[in-house]
């Protein structure tokens, strides 16, 4: 179903969203759209609604069972007032948000779907989950210019870490809440500004009266930042990404000092979620 606005699909919101859970697909360029909303597609997404341009074009079958929101998410701001408008609209409904070329995989997805996930995720009493953003990038960067390669995926094994994030009204350490960094964006952070370098997302969440998605992927309610519940672990998902290495080869101050972004560790990606928990970038909590 194709909506011209976002201004005209508010007007049947309501019964679009009444069932949950429910993917944004933030649509920036032409790369990878299709696979980008299939993946989703088959990880049980009741409701997979992509917000792209007029003249972008999609296979049939994605035109049929997907909702499209003619939308320019590259303005400033754009992402985060597309969020919260539909956070409104779906009051107590699961919501997960992603770029093209980004694909979600959480525990055991390959058997389990993400609505089963997210029934367990309520069952703790959490109202958020954290993600990682790990980027993935091609192999060969001569036969793929623009880094996107599904076929030849490569990603970092290592090199993640995490800092305490400080409230900034006292300086002192929030609780349960840590900024993390790796990947692209930590290996070439003289060409990505602070503000962009860190890799966690709260990219799932339960959508609550006057709940608000900032800038820097976190939210106004301070307990949905945080990556753990008070009494044990909790489940943490990932998502794998070419955004990254998509924008540092489009970048002309960036482009010609990257001949590869392979490195002594980096393993081809699997698409399969027991790399990412044997990598330690996801983990089941206490969901077995």
């Amino acid at each position: 179903m194709l909506y011209p606005s976002l201004d005209e699909f508010m007007k049947d919101a309501g019964a679009v969203l009444a069932k949950g859970p429910i993917a944004l697909i933030m649509v920036e360029d032409d790369v990878e759209v299709a696979t980008t909303l299939r993946h989703h597609q088959q990880l049980g997404f009741a409701a997979v609604l992509a917000f792209m341009p007029k003249d972008f074009t999609l296979p049939r079958d994605l035109d049929e069972s997907i909702i499209r929101i003619t939308y320019d998410v590259t303005l400033e701001g754009a992402v985060q007032q597309a969020v919260n408008r539909i956070n409104d609209a779906a009051i107590g409904q699961w919501m997960f948000y992603c770029y093209n070329a980004e694909y979600l995989f959480h525990p055991f997805c390959e058997t389990r779907s993400v609505g089963e996930m997210l029934a367990f995720h309520t069952e703790e009493r959490r109202s958020a989950m954290l993600t990682y953003v790990v980027d993935l990038y091609a192999e060969d960067l001569n036969t793929y210019p623009d880094a996107v390669s599904l076929d030849h995926a490569f990603l970092d094994r290592s090199g993640y870490y995490a800092l305490a994030r400080k409230d900034p009204a006292t300086g002192h350490p929030r609780e349960r809440q840590l900024d993390f960094f790796g990947g692209l964006r930590w290996r070439y952070e003289e060409h990505v500004p602070a503000a962009r370098r860190k890799i966690d997302r709260i990219a799932i969440f339960r959508a609550a009266p006057k709940l608000r998605l900032r800038e820097d992927h976190t939210f106004n309610v301070e307990e949905y930042n945080t990556f753990a519940c008070p009494w044990h672990h909790n489940i943490t998902a990932a998502i794998v990404s070419f955004r990254t290495a998509k924008a540092l080869k489009r970048n002309p101050g960036s482009t010609f000092d990257i001949p590869t972004f392979k490195w002594h560790n980096s393993a081809p990606f699997e698409w399969h979620s027991r790399q990412l928990l044997d990598l330690g970038l996801m983990e089941p909590g206490q969901w077995f």
